[in-house]
């Protein structure tokens, strides 16, 4: 399988766990050393920060959403991916689903022949009220 294939399968495992609210296949798609870059929350840095900022996430919110890939590009071994997610986001402590939309940049390192996530970041495509 080529790599912009293998980033794609990433990417779609990625959604499904995150549909899921399955921190251990997100875990798992991370590089050792990743780096997790929510929007307005801390930078999470490396396993154990991921894990827990994860954790947070699927604590306080469901995902219901799928990603749309514009872009991936690949240079030895290194890649990035462009993607917008579409869908909605349950908010648990109130049982309050609204619509949900980000453009995210993914960060990809070829390790051991697999591609794992080294750095995610995403933000909202609109003004949210």
């Amino acid at each position: 399988m080529q790599a912009k294939q293998q980033i794609e399968s990433v990417l779609k495992t990625y959604e499904t766990a995150l549909n899921a609210s399955d921190v251990d296949t997100v875990l798992e798609l991370y590089a050792d050393g990743g780096v997790f870059m929510p929007e307005f929350a801390p930078s999470a840095v490396g396993k154990e920060a991921v894990r827990a900022s994860y954790a947070f996430v699927f604590n306080t919110i469901r995902l219901n959403i799928t990603f749309q890939i514009d872009e991936i590009e690949v240079h030895d071994g290194i890649a990035f991916a462009r993607t917008v997610s579409r869908g909605e986001q349950t908010l648990l402590a109130e049982n309050l689903t609204t619509a949900e939309e980000n453009r995210e940049l993914f960060i990809f390192e070829n390790s051991g022949g697999a591609w794992k996530i080294a750095r995610y970041i995403f933000n909202k495509m609109t003004a949210q009220n």
